[in-house]
């Protein structure tokens, strides 16, 4: 198994870091979830990602625990 990290980035004008991350959690309850996303792996080497929203939706919707690939 691998190690990611997975970033989102958005733009916001607040007063603060704080408020621009609230502003963040307020979009991210009222809208589906972003689509583009950088991934980094442990060697630091970052890709971006764009997601299709069906196979997304599809995937979120299926416990992949469940998974034989992943015992």
């Amino acid at each position: 198994m691998h190690r990611f990290t997975v970033t989102v980035t958005e733009e916001f004008e607040a007063d603060s870091a704080e408020e621009a991350a609230l502003l963040m959690y307020q979009q991210l309850t009222k809208v589906p979830a972003p689509l583009n996303y950088s991934v980094t792996d442990e060697t630091k080497t970052a890709t971006n990602v764009m997601l299709d929203r069906e196979k997304a939706d599809e995937f979120a919707s299926v416990d992949q625990t469940a998974d034989p690939g992943n015992w």
